[in-house]
């Protein structure tokens, strides 16, 4: 099915008129960091929108008396209508910007078999993201030789604080982390959102147990060039989450007060630019070159453009140590890497992802090789 999906993908890109191209993306998640780089290459832009969440893309943002970075957009009753609008995009010589909102919002399979518009990137990995699927991130990250925290396989083997990761029951798409030192406090708060229904028992028996890693938590952003055949590293970033965040900036004792009465939520609401050490750079460009192997093995073609390994950098015998505990297999969530120095260092300013992914597609177009980085 992926030779001839492959195909079918050349065959349109063949047939769009390469002067023409317009850079689609999903109304959220990184749509206008998309946006604003295609617009400053040339392009047009296009936002597929879902009704009730689109006056960010029709009003806010949209081209409009030289402002604005949204040429154009489709409104949908819901993201997952979007295999309906296959043919508009045609006509319109899209290339699509996989986000984390296709892989939430719409069906894997229609889009990975039935959506004939060409994806700047590898759409067969995207679903490696998912812990449930088999030959998933964790597997991907051991192949490619990266540490990673332990993984219990039962509560019952839980010496250490550990991270449950489980998906919640009203949004499938949001993980209901919590905390837990053994199996007896495990059980204890599994039951706890059990009972607030916050969790069900299919998504416990699915979840996660993982060591917590004391650390700088950091985001590795990257971008693998397969024209070039080399790696960036785009930027690096940590996340705001709610409503721990809020929580952290009490006072200790207020803290230990307001978690008798709420339980902490690690719901990522944004980003910060941070930036790492220069003596660990070394170690951070290798665990992408890793992995960026791995996922070529495994996975034909592999990687194509942005990914980060998500993680911290813990301090063990005397050296930093960079642990990954989660993947991106696309376009981070997060705009703020172009302020971190290192795409800086590269192309002598800086430089956001959606730049650089309408870089290298200019670059494609030149070279007639557009269809070697679409799938």
């Amino acid at each position: 099915m992926e030779m001839t999906l492959q195909k079918s993908i050349r065959k349109i890109i063949e047939g769009y008129n390469p002067a023409n191209i317009t850079i689609g993306v999903l109304g959220g998640h990184s749509a206008l960091d998309v946006c604003m780089g295609a617009k400053k290459l040339g392009f047009k832009t296009l936002a597929v929108c879902q009704k009730g969440r689109e006056k960010t893309y029709t009003e806010y943002y949209n081209s409009k008396q030289g402002k604005g970075v949204v040429d154009d957009v489709i409104v949908l009753d819901k993201f997952g209508d979007i295999c309906k609008i296959q043919e508009k995009l045609r006509s319109m010589n899209t290339i699509f910007i996989q986000n984390r909102y296709f892989w939430v919002y719409c069906d894997y399979k229609e889009i990975e078999n039935k959506f004939l518009v060409p994806f700047f990137g590898s759409r067969n990995l995207l679903r490696l993201e998912e812990r449930d699927t088999p030959k998933n991130q964790y597997y991907l990250l051991g192949k490619a030789g990266i540490r990673i925290p332990n993984i219990y396989k039962s509560p019952k083997d839980i010496d250490r604080l550990v991270i449950v990761k489980v998906n919640e029951k009203e949004r499938g798409y949001e993980r209901a982390f919590f905390f837990a030192a053994d199996c007896d406090s495990y059980s204890k708060k599994a039951e706890e959102l059990l009972r607030s229904k916050e969790i069900s028992k299919e998504a416990l028996s699915k979840a996660v147990i993982e060591e917590f890693i004391v650390g700088a938590q950091v985001n590795f952003n990257y971008f693998y060039s397969a024209l070039d055949n080399g790696l960036e590293l785009m930027g690096t970033d940590t996340r705001r989450q709610t409503n721990l965040d809020g929580i952290l900036r009490l006072p200790a004792d207020q803290q230990l007060e307001a978690l008798k009465h709420i339980k902490p939520k690690l719901i990522e609401t944004g980003h910060i630019a941070v930036t790492v050490k220069e003596s660990i750079l070394e170690k951070i460009f290798e665990l992408g070159e890793k992995f960026v192997k791995a996922c070529a093995k495994e996975h034909p073609p592999g990687i194509i453009g942005p990914f980060a390994l998500q993680g911290a950098i813990a301090a063990e015998k005397g050296k930093e140590e960079p642990i990954i505990f989660d993947v991106s297999m696309r376009i981070p969530g997060s705009p703020g890497t172009m302020f971190t120095p290192y795409s800086g260092y590269l192309y002598g300013r800086q430089v956001s992802y959606g730049e650089r992914i309408a870089m290298e597609i200019k670059k494609a177009i030149a070279s007639g090789k557009l269809a070697d980085i679409c799938t």
